[in-house]
């Protein structure tokens, strides 16, 4: 039986945190689709904002500008 890989605690963090930009992006009107694909695509700029301290509210708000 394989064992499930434990996320160590800063890419659990990252991970809850792109949730809930992506809740704020689908809040500011795109499809959870679209949220998700633009987090993918981006996810370099977003792992900038998450070290960097901004809020998932901001980042959706920058992303959405």
């Amino acid at each position: 039986m394989a064992k499930k890989e434990q996320l160590d605690p800063d890419t659990a963090a990252l991970i809850q945190w792109c949730t809930e930009v992506e809740s704020f992006l689908v809040a500011g009107g795109a499809t959870l689709e679209q949220a998700q694909d633009h987090i993918e695509e981006q996810i370099e700029w977003f792992m900038d904002l998450f070290y960097d301290g901004v809020t998932p509210e901001e980042a959706a708000k920058a992303a959405l500008n």
